[in-house]
């Protein structure tokens, strides 16, 4: 059955209906494509037809875009010679939207024509919103909870269905930034103020049938004589200065890193002094480049087709019932204790916050309070709306409260007497099938599940700081942690609408695993006389969004100095200590962090950054020669990816998309490479293991070569091409 179907009217309309099917959103898909274009040949060709309106068959939306797994396969399914099959693809569809656009109109006086128009009942996304903007008119239903926008860049291509070059030059290169660059989604309203639709109307699909029987212009200004593109071309004295800030806008959001963003500007900018049809190849040009550079993919891969699948479930136990969470007891109302008790009353889950005394327990509601507050403040919620998530958080010391909660989750001081303690008095009081999860950073949840007597229902659930912004979460399973647990973690976690990682236990789990080596990494190079500018440059170049000394602010060095402690006394001998006397230094500074406005950094009375605090030099001598950028990059990166490697290689890992997308979402690992993993792929395994041997030769033993990637090498294999199918 087609996605696409065709009703004539004894109106002379014709009416193109999108309707997926078993989505409950419309994607498309090169059938469907194919489909619509037959549809619109069709009533183009008929001279009973006299106009033509293209609309959804889904309540509330026209179109969720392209479907990304398609996109992420072009490059593949393009033959033998992929750009010159690309190229040509891409200007095939061109050469049909351009169809649409002209709808039979003479070329050389632009008379005649079929008036063709878009009625969308509300959210049109990538090219959901480029079909509709190859079309006359665009009218959408005054639906408030509807998003229209072109969020190609947020996965690492670009609008290439034309919607590029349509965009900007119907709103000039300032106008189209914010949508384009930014992949900015706006309600009706907005989206009609911005000028990405024409019309907000009650019945979109009437409107346009009442407007393509008007016998209305249809040409388009780029069609049209004499074409002005606002805010002038690129020659223009006007123009010119856009393009020239829009350049370096670019190039400081991006660090030039991120390969759509840069191909995106070239072909506005390029087709920007060209006929229409020109520019169309330029932009089918720019795209092919992005489709053929690995960023592009990989992007794609993990942070639409792998993050969606993990939060679809792809690691829970299969066999296991559901396991929704109705009521939750949160142990520790601290900023990460608030932090979960908002997430989870946002979710609509009942909530129990308990600490010491009712003073702090409410201190902690408080913070959820506040949040809410500020949403009232900017219109996203109403005060009804606040004071009923806020009534579904009770706050209290009483333990009783958690009696019929069926998951805890324990956030209380991060000391494994403290915890056990809370463990004991909490398992008196609740039901046998409640699931108990422990949130901890560092401490092992095997070690942590002795306290327990039920430790087949323990598990560790790991929230990044602040809970209610960061969009990873870590479930690690104790040597003992069942099923059922595991199952109660990720439903839980789909619930606050969250990506889970499930990972395997030990020291640091994942993610603090591979971002306290890189911290030390940056700590070592400063020791070294490495210039600390060249340091922190060097990581954003990369893109890193923080250099490894601002992270140490962020995260406070007392807490770095307490987890270099209890990592000592767990590791005993296996220790390595070189950066501890530098960490120890700066917390007896009092230099802690933003929190002191002192760390690595100097801060104003704000908290505003003001830069490298001087003292740096004074305790380590900067050398007079520094090492060239790339090495200071490669330390820094295969510090991170050769951690990754090892959790992979010792079963910490479980599955490799859990590696490349809770790199980038907990701690923004370069995302433009989609992932350490993914990164070793882009540069090949062979060179990742001769690169390790230079970097191990030169610098130490933290960079040997892992075994698993030793063995990889010598095989030419890639990490998704050995552990991909099974994932």
């Amino acid at each position: 059955m087609t996605d696409f179907t065709l009703e004539k009217g004894a109106d002379g309309v014709a009416v193109i209906t999108w309707d997926t099917q078993g989505k409950s959103m419309n994607v498309m898909n090169m059938q469907g494509y194919e489909d619509m274009m037959a549809h619109f040949e069709d009533a183009l060709a008929d001279d009973a037809v006299k106009g033509i309106v293209i609309t959804s068959g889904k309540p509330g939306s026209f179109a969720g875009g392209m479907d990304l797994n398609i996109i992420a396969q072009m490059k593949e399914s393009a033959g033998d010679n992929p750009a010159k099959g690309l190229m040509d693809g891409l200007m095939r569809t061109h050469g049909q939207l351009r169809r649409i656009e002209r709808a039979g109109m003479d070329p050389k006086t632009n008379k005649g024509g079929k008036p063709v128009a878009a009625a969308l009942p509300g959210t049109a996304l990538g090219i959901g919103l480029e079909i509709p903007l190859a079309c006359h008119r665009i009218f959408c239903a005054d639906n408030p909870k509807a998003k229209i926008g072109l969020p190609e860049i947020m996965v690492g291509i670009f609008p290439g269905m034309g919607g590029t070059t349509r965009l900007s030059r119907k709103l000039g290169a300032m106008g189209a930034s914010e949508p384009l660059l930014q992949g900015k989604m706006y309600d009706p309203k907005k989206a009609k103020a911005v000028g990405l639709i024409d019309e907000v109307v009650d019945d979109p699909l009437a409107a346009a049938k009442e407007w393509v029987l008007s016998e209305p212009n249809i040409v388009k200004p780029w069609d049209a004589k004499g074409e002005k593109i606002p805010g002038g071309a690129p020659y223009h004295p006007a123009g010119f200065m856009t393009y020239v800030g829009a350049s370096a806008m670019v190039n400081g959001n991006t660090q030039g890193v991120y390969p759509a963003a840069k191909a995106l500007l070239s072909a506005v900018y390029e087709g920007a002094m060209v006929p229409f049809d020109t520019a169309l190849k330029i932009e089918a040009k720019w795209f092919t480049n992005v489709l053929m550079n690995p960023s592009s993919a990989n992007m794609i891969r993990s942070l639409f087709i792998n993050k969606e699948a993990l939060e679809k479930g792809a690691v829970r136990p299969k066999d296991v019932p559901d396991q929704k969470v109705s009521k939750v007891g949160v142990l520790g109302a601290g900023m990460m204790g608030a932090g979960i008790a908002l997430v989870s009353a946002q979710a609509g889950i009942d909530v129990v916050l308990v600490d010491t005394d009712q003073d702090r327990a409410d201190k902690g509601k408080d913070y959820a309070g506040d949040f809410w507050a500020k949403g009232v403040k900017r219109k996203k919620i109403t005060e009804e709306k606040r004071d009923a998530l806020l009534s579904k958080i009770t706050a209290t010391p009483d333990l009783n409260h958690l009696k019929d909660c069926d998951l805890i989750i324990e956030a209380v001081f991060e000391d494994v007497g403290v915890k056990a303690e809370m463990t004991k008095k909490v398992e008196a009081v609740i039901t046998d099938d409640c699931i108990f999860a422990t949130n901890t950073s560092t401490l092992p949840i095997t070690e942590l599940a002795k306290a327990s007597t039920r430790p087949d229902q323990y598990i560790g659930i790991h929230f990044f700081s602040p809970v209610e912004k960061m969009a990873l979460v870590e479930i690690i399973k104790g040597k003992e942690t069942g099923d059922r647990a595991v199952a109660k973690a990720l439903d839980y976690v789909r619930q606050i609408r969250k990506t889970p990682i499930v990972v395997n236990d030990a020291r640091f789990f994942y993610a603090n695993r591979c971002i306290l080596p890189y911290i030390n990494e940056g700590v070592r190079m400063v020791q070294e006389g490495v210039e600390p500018a060249l340091i922190e440059n060097a990581a954003k170049l990369v893109g890193m969004p923080l250099g490894p000394l601002q992270l140490i602010d962020e995260v406070s060095i007392d807490l770095g100095v307490k987890i270099a402690k209890a990592t000592k006394a767990a590791m005993g001998s296996d220790y390595d200590d070189t950066t501890d006397d530098f960490m120890f230094f700066m917390a007896d500074q009092g230099r802690l962090g933003r929190k002191s406005n002192a760390g690595f950094y100097d801060y104003d009375e704000r908290g505003k950054r003001t830069g490298l605090w001087a003292g740096l030099a004074d305790r380590y001598t900067v050398a007079d020669e520094q090492p060239d950028l790339t090495e200071v990059q490669h330390r820094l990166l295969f510090a991170q990816v050769l951690e990754a490697v090892r959790a992979l290689e010792e079963d910490v890992l479980l599955d490799i998309r859990e590696g490349d997308v809770g790199a980038i979402l907990g701690w923004g690992f370069a995302p433009w490479s989609g992932g350490p993993l993914s990164w070793l792929d882009m540069i090949g395994t062979p060179y990742a293991a001769e690169r390790c041997d230079e970097l191990t030769a030169k610098f130490g033993e933290r960079f040997t070569t892992p075994a698993l990637l030793r063995d990889m090498a010598a095989k030419s294999e890639e990490f998704y091409g050995r552990f991909g199918k099974a994932a």
